[in-house]
């Protein structure tokens, strides 16, 4: 008996779920579009009253699609709503202000998205990542769950990987950057869950999931060690700015967008201070050899690179013993941003 019961128990359940979605579903396109624009309208524009608009979409699909047209894109909005916004480039005039909490016991690096002026901001968590030894290699592995970092979770985003003597790092996104690219050789190749509707192009189940290079990130050799400024290379392959949140929901074409070369900005030399110096604009206030600025510049070995000395397009820099402030913007995504800030933790020889 109890054996015929259960199934019937799940199957009322079952009908119950489908009659409350057809029900929120059923409603006027228009007027859910509506309710979307009043929720954004009434004090949604920040964290944490944005989350209503998350709640909203997470209704049911007609809901979904709403909030895709309502909500603008982050290189439009300025605005982080969705898990996916971490893989769109940041704005092109301002940058996105977030600090890292870095746990050294636990060897764990928390992103935040910087909700007000101070270091007392509690912020909106983003991504963790963890630092994992692997043989002569280190690996940070990141993560939308601050509580489950493996790389077979639904939560898993990417990693990066560095070499042995730790001057050369990888990037590697667990989403393809552009039709056709081709997957890492690395051990894992995993699936970036369902569970995130809204993970970045991960909608789409006709697309593969792995670990595919999107950057590489060197420090050259120092000889003053710790002493002198390092510095930066990276090479990275952006998100697309021309691809609407709407499309990012239903696109099943990638394209490759160029490759983006960074170093970082010299500092000068202060005789009064005795030190190496930068402008941070009040965004840092602790001496570390970790400070950094990356701006783009032009590279012969890659044609459709275009340099700009003058515009910063990721700092980061230490306010307190284990609190960083990291700023970014455009071609820059949240994810490739906080990686290339993890790489400044390791020990090295640059």
């Amino acid at each position: 008996m109890a054996a015929v019961r259960e199934p019937r128990e799940e199957a009322a359940v079952g009908e119950g779920e489908g009659e409350e979605e057809g029900r929120w579903g059923g409603l006027l396109p228009e007027l859910v579009e509506e309710v979307v624009r009043r929720v954004e309208a009434s004090g949604g524009e920040r964290w944490p009253a944005r989350k209503d608009l998350v709640s909203c979409a997470c209704v049911c699909r007609r809901w979904r699609e709403a909030a895709a047209a309502v909500v603008r894109p982050l290189p439009e909005s300025g605005r982080i709503t969705f898990p996916s916004s971490l893989k769109q480039p940041g704005p092109k005039d301002f940058p996105i202000q977030c600090f890292v909490k870095r746990n050294k016991k636990k060897s764990m690096f928390y992103l935040y998205l910087g909700l007000l002026n101070g270091t007392m901001d509690k912020g909106k968590f983003l991504m963790a990542a963890r630092r994992f030894r692997r043989g002569p290699h280190t690996e940070y592995v990141i993560s939308l769950d601050a509580d489950d970092l493996s790389q077979g979770s639904n939560a898993y985003v990417g990693k990066l990987r560095s070499d042995f003597w730790g001057t050369n790092f990888k990037i590697y996104d667990n989403q393809p950057p552009y039709d056709d690219a081709k997957t890492s050789s690395t051990r894992s190749s995993q699936r970036f869950g369902s569970t995130h509707r809204f993970g970045s192009r991960r909608i789409c189940p006709q697309i593969s999931a792995g670990n595919f290079n999107v950057g590489q990130i060197s420090y050259k050799y120092n000889l003053l060690k710790s002493r002198g400024p390092r510095r930066m290379f990276c090479t990275m392959e952006c998100p697309s700015t021309q691809e609407t949140w709407e499309n990012s929901l239903k696109t099943k074409s990638l394209r490759c967008t160029g490759t983006t070369v960074l170093r970082n900005k010299a500092p000068r030399w202060h005789e009064h201070l005795q030190c190496w110096c930068l402008n941070f604009h009040g965004r840092v206030t602790v001496a570390s050899v970790k400070n950094f600025q990356l701006v783009a510049t032009a590279d012969p070995s890659h044609p459709d690179s275009v340099g700009d000395e003058e515009t910063v397009i990721l700092q980061f820099g230490k306010v307190d013993s284990n609190i960083f402030t990291m700023d970014y913007r455009q071609p820059l995504s949240a994810f490739q941003a906080f990686a290339i800030c993890l790489s400044s933790f390791g020990t090295k020889l640059a």
